[in-house]
């Protein structure tokens, strides 16, 4: 996801957005634990698409 389609989200948006992405990350570390995931590399998108969530939410309140 861009920041640029990030920016254009409300703060309630955003934080339903970094929910989702909690729980996505969380089932793709169990999937790992239990060595069904095929595309590891998404567990480092979904990371850094949370800390771009992150970055714009306190951009937003500061």
């Amino acid at each position: 996801m861009k920041a640029k389609e990030l920016r254009n989200m409300s703060s309630e948006e955003l934080n339903a957005k970094l929910k989702e992405l909690k729980e996505e990350l969380f089932n793709l570390r169990f999937q790992n634990a239990i060595n069904q995931l095929e595309n590891t590399h998404r567990i480092a998108d979904v990371k850094k698409d949370i800390a771009r969530v992150m970055t714009i939410l306190h951009e937003m309140n500061a």
